[in-house]
Order: structure tokens, then sequence, then C-alpha cells
């Protein structure tokens, strides 16, 4: 996406969307650099961060099991609907994520993803 920043025309989503957030008054106040190209040696090393997943609370939503598949009102799988992220409860974090408390949502939106993923993938095999 380095290149996406040079063309003013880009429609590239996330390229799109970072300008737009940009132009919002509150974002031009609090952030402390403008978007950059990542892989330019002038905005200095790539670097790599372990993550354990974690999350510590949830707000509600759909009930699933451990597969992320959605129950019924009698606690059994409805066959072939699945619910992650905020519909399963993680999230809450707002359109922007700026109520995301710390990125804590994220293990549970992560984790649910892939068990719905996984277990999508072995009904259908």
């Amino acid at each position: 996406r380095d290149r996406q920043l040079d063309n003013p025309f880009s429609k590239d989503m996330q390229i799109t969307a970072l300008r737009g957030a940009r132009a919002y008054i509150g974002d031009k106040l609090i952030r402390t650099t403008k978007p950059h190209k990542m892989l330019d040696p002038a905005n200095g090393p790539l670097i790599a961060v372990r993550l354990n997943i974690l999350t510590r609370k949830t707000l509600g939503g759909l009930q699933t099991d451990l597969d992320s598949r959605v129950l019924d009102a009698g606690g059994q799988p409805v066959p072939g609907l699945y619910a992650v992220g905020e519909a399963a409860g993680f999230g809450g974090g707002g359109v922007h994520g700026y109520a995301a408390l710390e990125g804590t949502f994220l293990g549970g939106c992560i984790f649910s993803g892939r068990s719905a993923g996984r277990a999508a993938a072995k009904a259908v095999a």
C-alpha cells in the first residue's frame, strides 16, 4: 500500500478511510504522525511483536458454542449459522474503534472468527 499513499486518487479502501478520518478535527488534534510509507527506511525499522489472545469481557450478543455456531432457545446449534466478533458479544469499539478499550476485545473477535471458519470448513467438507 505504500505506493497508494502517493496517489491522491487512490481507490484503496484503507487509504480512503485513513484520509477521511484525518479530515476529522478530533483526529487532527490527537494524532502525532501523518500517514507514511511503512517500508520507507526513513520511517524507522519494522518490528515484530508477539501477541497473546486475551479478552476481559463480552457485551452480550448471540449465544454460541465453542465452534461459534449460533444456539437456538433450546441450546441447540442452528444449522449453518455462525456468529463472530461483535455479533457474538465481542467488540463494542464503535465504527472507528475509539471505545475498544486498548484492543482487549480483539482476542475474542479473532478467536471466534477462527473457530467459525474452521467449523464451517469442516461442515462443508
